[in-house]
Parts: C-alpha cells; sequence; structure tokens
C-alpha cells in the first residue's frame, strides 16, 4: 500500500519560549504544522473516526507541548512533538513537524524562523529511554 498523509496546518498558540528574558516574558506567535503517515485506507473505507487519527485529539497533543512548558529552542520544542505523536498515535509511522516562531529577535526584520524535524516509528527508543 502506498504511503497515505494527513496534515494539519497552521495550529497557532500564543507562547513564551525563546532564550532572551524578553521572549519569555512577553512571549510570542508559534505555528506548529504536522504531516502524519501512516495506513489510513481502513478509514477510507470504513468512513469511522475509530479507524483514523482523530484530529482533535492530534490538536490537544499539539497545544500540550506548545503550552505546557518552555523552551529555549524551537528544535526541542519540534522534537518534542514528534515524539509525542509517535508515541501517543499507534496509527503514525511517521511524522513531519514544523515550528515557526514570529517576529524572532535576530537584530533585523524577519518574518519568522522554521524549524522542521522527522519521526519514524522505527526511530522510537527501546525500552528504558534508550535508542
Amino acid at each position: 500500500m502506498k504511503e497515505q498523509c494527513i496534515r494539519l496546518n497552521n495550529a497557532t498558540f500564543y507562547a513564551y519560549h525563546g532564550v532572551l528574558t524578553n521572549e519569555q516574558v512577553s512571549g510570542g506567535k508559534f505555528e506548529v504544522d504536522v504531516e502524519m503517515f501512516g495506513d489510513f485506507s481502513v478509514a477510507s473505507q470504513s468512513d469511522h473516526l475509530k479507524d483514523t487519527v482523530d484530529y482533535e485529539k492530534i490538536y490537544q497533543a499539539i497545544k500540550e507541548m506548545v503550552l505546557g512548558r518552555r523552551f529555549y529552542l524551537i528544535e526541542s520544542l519540534g522534537a518534542r512533538i514528534a515524539d509525542s505523536l509517535i508515541e501517543k498515535f499507534s496509527l503514525l509511522d511517521r511524522v513531519v513537524v514544523r515550528v515557526r516562531k514570529h517576529t524572532p529577535q535576530v537584530g533585523g526584520v524577519v518574518e519568522f524562523v522554521e524549524f522542521e524535524t522527522e519521526k519514524s516509528r522505527s526511530d522510537g527508543k527501546a525500552p528504558g529511554g534508550r535508542s
């Protein structure tokens, strides 16, 4: 079966991630895109939510990661989102996560910086937390 993909785009949050104290106090706009790969053929045929990933639950998992803790780096945030989705949703074989931080403090005008990471179920951690 050919790999299938579900995308959740532009989940937007106001959060307090960053290295600088100003970023941690004032906060800023963050956006998250997720591409979720797996075999969704059963859902395609059955038309039942129980046979696929529930978008609301995906969104809630992302929201928990973005708002539940502060990160210095969007690299850490993106990696944690990817790990969380692979761990919580057994139907997902692979995820691609993009995190955008708007108006980063870089000493000039930049709309956003973006980090992208990919995680496969086969990259998962072995029991005991080791890869």
